[in-house]
């Protein structure tokens, strides 16, 4: 791997493959392009490689899903999963999972079939493309920034860099980004090039995106829930119900089960109020929940409240919910009222906050809009109006959930398209 600190031995090459963008589809589609024989370059307006990658999932970088069911798998891109079915016959879950463990990265998997690196670091994963860069040869231009591309009539012809330089190649792959976590350059620039070549772009807007709420429990920050049951209400009535992993902020709430809903969250706050209601004990009735709070009671019967509950529900939590239920926490557990018990099991079982406004691009996770799908070619990742162009990653216009899923959608594109722009340099010199 060879990095360049001057842009003008890179200008003056004619490359076979030039990747735009570092990021985890721009170093997949880079290293399996150079695997192939094809002479790459790999173009980044940062200092260093996959500076997004770096704090995805916390730092600990959901590397894929481990669903083992394609079918199931591409339905959670809801009816984008139709467009997919061809990269992911060519490069799914199982190939993935096989590159990093064959590269001394160790996974495992967590709720809802996440997979995480062993180390539950993202250098970890990092490491690996870096590594897969290096051993393919790929050359890095870093610190270029891209002001566009040029075309003939069918295909692009070079990449404009600030400053007046050009890097010319046979096959351009575009994987810029969208828009979330813009202080890590993703910056939305792609979607401007592709709109000015012609493509069909759908304006980007935030889609996994934590929530503010108009009273944030702040003195729960960092709470978890592992499995909460998530209801969306507007005007009293259910607008969207799912469940999974909740975190309290201290602005509000976050975690995939919040983040899958918050597109949902934004749609209705344009037609009035929102409410969320978590389910602290989704896998238990009424019955149950009452049963067990009688259970604990009796247990802890000269404990105070407060600390008994806390074997319950989070500690930090436990302030909050008893004042919901207007229960002194210092009431011994033998005195609590019947009327008082019924109230604390509705409050775990209905704990509802206003949502004041999902929060911007700078802090989602990723951003929906991008290309049209029906100006891609999937079965190679090519433009339908340049056959040199190749589009990937979170520039098309896919949306996914929380969980993997959009990780693997980079490096499923970013291998289709590396395989395919080195294939189509190596076909024409055949020739």
């Amino acid at each position: 791997m060879q990095i360049f600190s001057a842009i003008e031995a890179a200008s003056e090459t004619l490359w076979d493959v030039a990747v735009i963008g570092g990021g985890p589809a721009g170093m997949m589609a880079a290293g399996r392009a150079a695997s192939l024989g094809a002479r790459v370059i790999l173009i980044e307006k940062n200092h260093s490689l996959g500076k997004k990658l770096l704090i995805t999932g916390g730092g600990r970088c959901n590397v894929t899903n481990a669903e083992p069911d394609r079918q199931k798998f591409l339905a959670k891109y809801k009816d984008d999963g139709k467009f997919l079915a061809s990269p992911f016959a060519a490069w799914g879950i199982l190939e993935t999972l096989d590159f990093f463990h064959t590269r001394n990265m160790q996974t495992k998997v967590e709720a809802h079939q996440r997979v995480f690196p062993v180390s539950d670091s993202s250098q970890s994963v990092w490491d690996v493309l870096v590594a897969y860069l290096r051993e393919s040869s790929v050359t890095i231009l870093s610190d270029a920034t891209v002001t566009g591309l040029s075309t003939d009539e069918s295909n692009v012809t070079h990449a404009n860099i600030r400053g007046g330089k050009i890097i010319r190649a046979k096959s351009f792959v575009l994987a810029t980004g969208g828009t979330s976590h813009p202080e890590t350059g993703s910056t939305g620039d792609g979607y401007t090039w592709l709109r000015t070549l012609g493509h069909t772009v759908r304006e980007p807007s935030a889609s996994l995106v934590p929530i503010a709420l108009t009273e944030p429990v702040k003195d729960a920050a960092g709470v978890s829930l592992p499995d909460a049951k998530i209801t969306l209400f507007q005007n009293n009535v259910k607008q969207a119900q799912s469940r999974g992993k909740v975190l309290f902020t201290h602005v509000g709430l976050s975690g995939p089960g919040i983040l899958n809903m918050s597109r949902e969250v934004d749609e209705l706050l344009k037609y009035g109020n929102v409410t969320i209601e978590l389910d602290l004990m989704a896998d238990m009735g009424y019955e149950k929940v009452n049963a067990s709070l009688q259970a604990l009671f009796k247990e802890n019967s000269n404990k105070v409240i407060r600390n008994a509950l806390r074997t319950v529900v989070a500690p930090a939590l436990v302030p909050h919910i008893l004042s919901r239920t207007g229960i002194d926490p210092d009431t011994a557990c033998h005195s609590v009222t019947r009327d008082s018990r019924i109230a604390l099991m509705k409050t775990l079982k209905h704990l509802r906050f206003e949502v004041s406004h999902v929060l911007g691009s700078e802090k989602a996770i990723i951003t929906s809009g991008g290309v049209a799908l029906t100006e891609i070619d999937f079965k190679t990742m090519s433009s339908h109006m340049y056959e040199n162009l190749y589009i990937i990653g979170d520039l098309l216009d896919i949306d996914r959930p929380s969980g993997g899923y959009s990780l693997q959608l980079c490096w499923t594109t970013g291998y289709v398209a590396g395989s395919s722009a080195a294939a189509s340099v190596a076909n024409k010199k055949n020739k």
